[in-house]
């Protein structure tokens, strides 16, 4: 369930305009880890515009999710470096380690599996991502210690 009074305390911390919805939902994603529709319909009637025009930012960016995601959010890049390295094997391994296939979230709300096109680094390849933590050169050997370092 979603704390509606902490949804109006961000909205009217971004002074309930339209141009800070972005930010707003930004940081309504932090804290909940995912726009459920109650949130919306929220953000919409405090800021007076159309809950479409909500929905419309929170589908059409990658980084807002509406359904629940995990506590933290595992990505494996599959750009063309890490693909090369065993980027497909490290998502096989990590859904048999976590128990979910790719783009779903375990049924404890802990961990989100997904893949990432390329997040930059390369020379560190293959790298998986765990929420803003960048580990590279990982292995199938790598993958149980690392999900379990985030383990809470």
């Amino acid at each position: 369930m979603v704390d509606l009074a902490r949804v109006d305390a961000i909205v009217d911390e971004h002074g309930r305009r339209q141009e800070r919805l972005i930010a707003m939902l930004l940081e309504c994603q932090e804290e909940f880890r995912y726009l459920p529709r109650a949130l919306i319909e929220r953000v919409a009637a405090r800021v007076g515009v159309p809950a479409r025009v909500v929905l419309g930012i929170a589908t059409f960016y990658r980084g807002f999710s509406l359904k629940p995601v995990g506590k933290y959010q595992i990505s494996v890049c599959t750009g063309t470096a890490c693909h090369v390295l065993g980027a497909t094997k490290l998502v096989e391994a990590l859904e048999r380690e976590l128990g979910v296939k790719k783009g779903a979230t375990t049924q404890d709300g802990q961990y989100s599996l997904h893949t990432i096109n390329c997040p930059g680094c390369c020379g560190l390849a293959p790298v998986v991502t765990v929420n803003q933590d960048v580990h590279g050169k990982i292995n199938q050997a790598k993958l149980p210690r690392l999900v379990k370092k985030y383990s809470h």
